[in-house]
């Protein structure tokens, strides 16, 4: 048996495993030419606003007329708002306010929803649109600014499926126009009233006289990232009938929520579409610039 001197033989072993490894010192199951996939950005909203602050005071002046009328401490209160019980105020947050009248009554709710994604491949605003889309689906509405980024095209857009508008939307939110027996609707009354005057309204130009298209539930152009309106009168009890117009708009990661309700006290009263809309998406143009702050 030959003899290897201690030196040669620690020489011998370091140039076999420097064999084994291959050069560059790369790991076995390393890939030349793979591409790291780098994480999708995240989205631009990383807290959200106290939404009982979000409502300047002349705003809900005017979409809470009655409570001019009250004492200076009743006023206090009704434009301080109550908030909605959440259990992650970074993630979603809501208030709600109401004026009451003999005549009748005003509320209005505001949700704010920063949408995460935890697919480090989908980002946080690829996300929030999915989570618009399901809502602007549900609300029987789509649009081209609905669609995710990589099919913008319109055309290419497949129609929804009927059996989508099972998922949640709008009205599954758990605020005040959630109440008043939205689930009693009858198929036919959203926006039922704007037939030619009943509440004051009249028929577009043009029209025929059985409804003003411009009134109906609609996407809406120019506001956010996506967003659409929906209004729908419906029963509240024996008989009085309530309105609730609905403006969900999204910006980047948050999706806002806004609906608005007045219920007269007389059953023969209806309330006045075009007010409500014109009023809700005033309403919605002001937090866009609040975000955009």
């Amino acid at each position: 048996m030959a003899y290897v001197p201690g030196t040669a033989l620690l020489a011998a072993l370091v140039v076999g495993c420097s064999a084994s490894t291959g050069t560059g010192g790369s790991a076995p199951d390393s890939k030349p030419g793979e591409a790291t996939v780098a994480a999708a950005a995240p989205g631009k909203y990383r807290t959200l606003p106290d939404p009982c602050r979000a409502v300047a005071p002349s705003a809900l002046k005017d979409l809470l007329p009655v409570a001019a009328e009250l004492p200076e401490d009743q006023q206090k209160k009704v434009y301080e708002g109550t908030a909605t019980v959440t259990y992650d105020t970074d993630r979603r947050v809501g208030c709600h306010w109401k004026s009451e009248a003999p005549d009748s009554s005003h509320t209005l709710f505001i949700d704010f929803e920063r949408v995460v994604s935890y697919d480090p491949s989908v980002s946080d605003d690829d996300r929030a649109r999915e989570v618009y889309v399901k809502k602007e689906t549900a609300a029987g509405l789509s649009s081209p600014s609905a669609a995710p980024s990589s099919t913008k095209d319109a055309e290419k857009q497949a129609p929804p499926s009927p059996d989508s508008t099972s998922d949640s939307a709008s009205h599954a939110l758990s605020g005040p126009a959630s109440e008043g027996g939205k689930a009693d609707d009858p198929a036919g009354e959203k926006g039922s009233d704007t037939d030619g005057g009943t509440d004051g309204s009249t028929g577009s130009a043009g029209s025929t006289g059985s409804a003003d298209e411009s009134l109906l539930p609609r996407t809406l152009d120019n506001l956010g990232d996506g967003a659409f309106l929906d209004d729908l009168l419906t029963r509240a009890g024996s008989t009085a009938q309530n309105r609730t117009v609905s403006v969900v708009f999204r910006t980047s990661n948050v999706i806002v929520t806004i609906e608005y309700t007045e219920q007269p006290a007389v059953s023969t009263v209806l309330p006045d579409s075009k007010e409500l809309q014109d009023k809700a998406q005033s309403l919605a143009r002001k937090l866009v610039d609040k975000f955009s702050e």
